[in-house]
């Protein structure tokens, strides 16, 4: 299955647990693209001890998952883009969605 996930909120806890989600599927051989919008783009600048959004993000993509950031979004805070947090476009976002089998977001 193809699945992709939309995180759209710096909320620690919640992006921690979209990504254990994304890196689940990953092992079940889904096909799996993260789209970083808005607050979502703060991904890798994120540091809690108990929730380790960075770690759960470096796993996915060793495990051959994708992460794309909004690269508008990416401006917005003077950021243009990192590993984690790749500059992407909308249309990136568009075929994420048009692709997919199941999109989830967060």
């Amino acid at each position: 299955m193809r699945i992709g996930v939309i995180i759209a909120t710096n909320d620690v806890e919640t992006a921690f647990n979209a990504l254990r989600f994304a890196n689940f599927a990953v092992a079940q051989q889904d096909v799996v693209k993260v789209f970083l919008l808005g607050k979502g783009v703060e991904l890798d600048r994120t540091d809690d001890l108990k929730f380790d959004v960075r770690q759960q993000a470096r796993t996915l993509i060793e495990a051959g998952g994708e992460i794309l950031a909004c690269g508008a979004c990416l401006k917005l805070r003077a950021s243009g883009g990192s590993e984690l947090c790749p500059l992407s476009t909308m249309k990136d976002l568009y075929e994420l969605v048009r692709d997919s089998d199941r999109v989830v977001s967060f």
